[in-house]
């Protein structure tokens, strides 16, 4: 455990970190919409130009301490999930979600959306926070919790991303791991049959009469899909490495076991970007075997795709090409287990992209701006690329098809990259009605965009 006389030092650079993004804040013209600059980004929802106002999130993204006796962390809010494994991991604790990519932030999957295979029992990263210090829209630091007067930014600020604050500070629970995760890769033919033997081993909490730690799992077709159960474990035969030439994704469908440290299990997606590395040449085994590990990582091809929607080089190449118009389908969406089968046949017949990622989950409680029904079991879909628009289709007509075909299905979609909902069907499904006194409690005057205008019309 760190020196009491550290952590106290590390506090107080806080303090002074927040008083700085304080004043930065209320320094910022009145009539425009401020803007967050942060080292990484995970979203895709690419502006559409307009004036903003940088507000630097520099000297944020630290933790704080990690306190092994009550199991929780201090944590910055600009913290990126690699560095808080890092800092939890040697006392044999981990965050109860660790969202699948490294440079996902701590305060970013609590105001957005985080999930991966610990979700089925463990929900979303915000059901693990104590407490929040959120700068809000009307430049007040506040301290949000559950049960004190800031009750209702607490419950509201998962899914307002950014719209209602920033998160300053965090205290998160934490829970024990293992050194090791035996990976048991089970496959289907049958999505019917896929979705309930989800739901069996999630109900259970186990498989083959062994717990289940970890559950996710990959569509690569109709009839090709795998369910993979994790479990912790003390020693290992042997340690798989998926961060050089050998790519994971592509071993579900070789091996019906495997071994990983819980390390590599946690960034296991994170070296291809689940499978989407794929666009840029690096699965070839020429192009893989001279481009350094460093660059083998999802904030590298984040970072590609913003260039290339900057420059817009691979549309112009297409046109070159005489290829037809493509659309962007980045999306991550909830719908329950049972309903699940019926998705996938949709997805396969309207949009055609493989794999897709297959991420079990429950939320614990009733979140108002993220309505998921509290203990009943979704699988989240998560599905990237580009798909070709059909003849007199413009951009949005795939989008479109999976917004209605979720909410048809009672599920949910996130809203960290595009959406093309009419107003008043956002506010329906997102709870205008809990959002509305929140965003006027705390951001009176309007400095923040509201959630509509930044996650629908990218503003």
């Amino acid at each position: 455990m760190p020196e009491r006389a550290e952590v106290t030092g590390r506090m107080m650079a806080h303090r002074r970190a927040v008083e700085q993004i304080k004043e930065s804040y209320a320094a910022l013209p009145q009539d425009t919409p401020p803007r967050l600059v942060k080292a990484t980004t995970n979203l895709f929802r690419f502006r559409h130009g307009g004036r903003t106002a940088a507000l630097s999130a520099r000297d944020l993204d630290r933790v704080i301490e990690v306190d092994p006796e009550t199991r929780t962390a201090e944590v910055q809010g600009m913290t990126t999930y690699e560095h808080l494994v890092d800092a939890t991991l040697p006392y044999g604790l981990m965050p109860y979600v660790v969202p699948q990519l490294k440079t996902i932030t701590l305060g970013g999957a609590v105001t957005g959306l985080g999930i991966e295979s610990t979700s089925f029992r463990d929900g979303l990263p915000h059901e693990s926070v104590e407490e929040m210090e959120i700068l809000t829209g009307d430049g007040r630091v506040v301290t949000a919790r559950e049960d004190n007067e800031h009750a209702d930014l607490f419950w509201a600020f998962p899914n307002s991303y950014g719209t209602l604050g920033y998160a300053l500070r965090l205290r998160i629970k934490l829970k024990p791991v293992r050194p090791y995760v035996r990976l048991t890769h089970v496959p289907f033919t049958d999505a019917d049959k896929c979705m309930l033997a989800m739901q069996e081993i999630c109900e259970r909490g186990e498989y083959d009469g062994e717990p289940a730690d970890f559950v996710d799992g990959v569509f690569f077709g109709p009839g090709e899909l795998y369910i993979t159960v994790g479990r912790f474990a003390d020693r290992a035969p042997y340690v798989s490495d998926y961060t050089g030439m050998r790519i994971y994704y592509q071993s579900i469908r070789n091996r019906t076991r495997d071994w990983l440290t819980v390390r590599d299990y946690l960034w296991r997606w994170d070296t291809d970007w689940f499978w989407c590395s794929r666009a840029f040449g690096v699965q070839q085994p020429l192009v893989r075997s001279i481009v350094p590990r460093r660059w083998l990582r999802s904030d590298v091809y984040r970072k590609l795709v913003g260039l290339d929607r900057k420059y817009g080089v691979t549309a112009r190449i297409d046109r070159w090409r005489g290829r037809p118009l493509h659309e962007s389908v980045i999306q991550d969406v909830e719908v329950p287990v049972e309903r699940g089968a019926e998705f996938l046949s949709f997805f396969h017949a309207k949009v055609g992209m493989t794999p897709v990622w297959m991420c079990p989950l429950k939320a614990q409680r009733d979140w108002p701006l993220y309505p998921l029904v509290p203990k009943r079991l979704y699988v989240n879909f998560g599905f990237w690329g580009m798909v070709p628009l059909p003849r007199g289709q413009f951009d949005g007509y795939h989008n479109r098809l999976i917004e209605r075909a979720v909410h048809e299905l009672e599920g949910h979609k996130s809203l960290y990259s595009t959406s093309f909902y009419p107003r008043e069907e956002f506010w329906r499904l997102y709870n205008g009605d809990a959002y509305w006194p929140v965003k006027r409690a705390y951001d009176p005057g309007g400095r923040l965009l509201d959630l509509y205008e930044k996650c629908v019309r990218g503003r």
